[in-house]
């Protein structure tokens, strides 16, 4: 770790040479005023360094239950994603289109350059250097993140390439992002720091056409990692959009059958919505083996031999702790059971290790929840935060690829999207073809979960699960999941539409989920070879439930799968309302005419049915 007094020597001796860097670091210091700064390089003597020092700030807790891992505590309104304070600030309104907020890119810079004036006042400015994917990928995606925010610093380590291997490879010419962070909370002299700050004004903006990023006011999560949702996905997206590759908000899961067949699949979730178990997926089918390739991003190019490649961009794990248990996700607890994790807002244990709702059947008899307070299963408050997180190495779950890490990708085969729906959507449904698979994903819809701000359990149209993480309009970019199915030599995976949250009249899950998903993807995987038999019903083939695997299951599950796998035409009628006002909200202008067409044909087909 090099340390400097003064941002004119900080430059000077910077661990690169590259001019926009030096320059950019120089202009952020006189612009904030940090009384130091830092260039981290990523080392394990830096992480004992920064770790330390948060111990000794009260922000984190060592963990006596787990080897270098900590717990630490938000601020009660810095928990989630905040979509309200989130803006694309492209150089024209209509580029950020319907679903994102926008502010003219001059005005949104005039108006934060004012909160970062003197913004890291008493703090150290961390500058890191960091790479989405793995470094020595043919066309690697560099960024650096300047922060005031230890937690950042170490939460980075975790989740991308960074530090010196990254600076290395930071020549003048070198092409990165540029990601400013600052929580806000400047210290005068004298003044005592607190657990957690961070301002209540927050700014989470992108602007897309310079590749920049600035975020201010939030310490949490993917407001504050820069490298993740508003790197990976946001600006990522116009990447792709302008390179021909995709960005998405998808695992990434490698399963082999017990003949020794192997496929890797794609699936896109809203968040909180098992994309993370899947990802670590433990089948219950005798013989089937998954491997995990990356639970939340993934960065989709055709390779030379016309097949969809993915790539993991991410090198940790930031996963909703809530529900996750050796019953749901077992994978998941032995990856944090290794140790080197963060947790955020769970409760804690009095024999220092930590706990959430759904970990155990039975609560401990004491914790301190998530507000560092005392709580018994008598308390009536949660005490996890339903959004609480644990932030963990990839390369230490047992259930990881080899392939994880291969800078060539992996080739897709089938493509899945997903939401939170209580009634309407099948278990499962493939969809006629590319372009139908396009649609299907583009009125994906899914009730709301605490992963970000605002109401619970309300239904609203999620496209490919990227609602909240597009970076350009949503119009354009289903034009350019066409165009990338139009291809020459192109070979497309099948998509599939998918809904484990499917409920009886008297609110039972219908299907139990978890490792039994593994029945759901051997019938879609059977459906590449042409081997499983489905139904043609309006909205794509279904499964009859005999064609499902129950080996093992229990014969009392049928008739619930029966009706998970029902397609209800008259729910299906009225779902066509609400996807004509999700398309009456992008613009005729820019709603792509071959979505126009499908929509057109699913109500034909409805019609048909009636």
């Amino acid at each position: 770790m090099l340390e400097r007094p003064t941002a004119t020597v900080a430059t000077a001796s910077a661990p690169t040479d590259h001019p926009g860097i030096l320059a950019w670091v120089a202009e952020v210091a006189d612009l904030t005023t940090p009384e130091r700064i830092v260039y981290c390089d990523g080392s394990r003597d830096e992480w004992d360094r920064l770790t330390a020092e948060l111990v000794a700030n009260g922000t984190f807790v060592p963990l006596q239950a787990k080897p270098n891992s900590f717990w630490c505590v938000s601020d009660p309104d810095d928990v989630a994603r905040v979509e309200d304070r989130t803006f694309i600030c492209s150089e024209r309104e209509s580029d950020a289109g319907p679903t994102n907020n926008w502010v003219d890119p001059v005005d949104m810079r005039t108006v934060m350059t004012e909160h970062y004036r003197g913004a890291m006042a008493g703090r150290t400015m961390y500058v890191i250097a960091f790479c989405m994917g793995p470094l020595d990928a043919a066309e690697p995606k560099y960024g650096v993140e300047i922060t005031d925010s230890a937690y950042v610093a170490v939460s980075m380590q975790i989740m991308t390439r960074s530090g010196t291997p990254v600076w290395e490879k930071l020549t003048g010419e070198t092409e990165y992002v540029r990601c400013l962070h600052s929580v806000g909370a400047p210290l005068g002299p004298g003044q005592s720091d607190v657990p957690w700050p961070c301002d209540k004004t927050k700014y989470i903006a992108h602007f897309p056409e310079t590749r920049t990023i600035w975020s201010y006011g939030s310490g949490y999560g993917g407001n504050a990692l820069l490298g993740k949702k508003c790197f990976a996905l946001r600006i990522a997206s116009v990447l792709g959009r302008d390179e021909g590759w995709l960005a998405e908000h998808m695992l990434i899961l490698k399963l082999t059958s017990p003949q020794g067949k192997t496929h890797y699949i794609a699936a896109a979730f809203p968040s909180a919505c098992g994309k993370t178990n899947l990802a670590m997926l433990e089948p219950t089918l005798p013989g089937w083996k998954a491997e995990t390739v990356g639970d939340d991003i993934a960065w989709m190019r055709f390779g030379a031999d016309g097949r969809l490649y993915a790539v993991n961009p991410e090198a940790g794990f930031f996963g909703v702790a809530p529900g996750t248990s050796v019953r749901t996700n077992p994978n998941a607890i032995a990856t944090i059971d290794a140790g080197s994790s963060i947790f955020t807002n769970t409760a804690r244990t009095d024999d220092g290790d930590v706990w959430w709702e759904g970990l155990t059947e039975q609560p401990p008899a004491h914790l301190l929840d998530w507000h560092g307070k005392d709580w018994t299963p008598g308390s009536e408050t949660p005490a996890a935060h339903p959004n609480s997180r644990y932030c963990t190495p990839i390369e230490q779950c047992p259930s990881v690829a080899p392939e994880w890490n291969d800078p060539r990708g992996v080739p897709i085969s089938a493509i899945f999207f997903g939401g939170r729906r209580a009634t309407t959507i099948p278990l499962i449904a493939e969809s006629f073809d590319w372009a139908h698979g396009v649609f299907t994903a583009s009125v994906l819809s899914s009730e709301t979960t605490a992963a970000a701000a605002g109401k619970v359990g309300v239904v609203r149209r999620d496209p490919m699960a990227m609602l909240p993480f597009l970076g350009y309009h949503v119009g354009d970019y289903f034009a350019h999941w066409l165009a990338m199915g139009e291809r020459a030599g192109a070979q497309l995976p099948k998509i599939f539409q998918v809904n484990w949250f499917r409920r009886s009249a008297d609110g039972k899950f219908l299907w139990p989920g978890f490792g039994d998903n593994v029945r759901v993807l051997k019938w879609a995987l059977e459906r590449l070879d042409g081997t499983a038999p489905a139904e043609r019903t309006p909205i794509g083939f279904v499964p009859t439930a005999a064609a499902l695997d129950f080996d093992g299951l229990g014969d009392g599950y049928r008739g619930l799968i029966d009706a998970a796998l029902t397609v209800d035409t008259d729910e299906w009628v009225r779902e066509l309302e609400s996807i004509d006002e999700w398309y009456a909200t992008i613009g005729g202008n820019r709603l792509p005419d071959a979505l126009r067409a499908e929509l057109a044909a699913l109500k034909l087909r409805l019609a048909e049915a009636l």
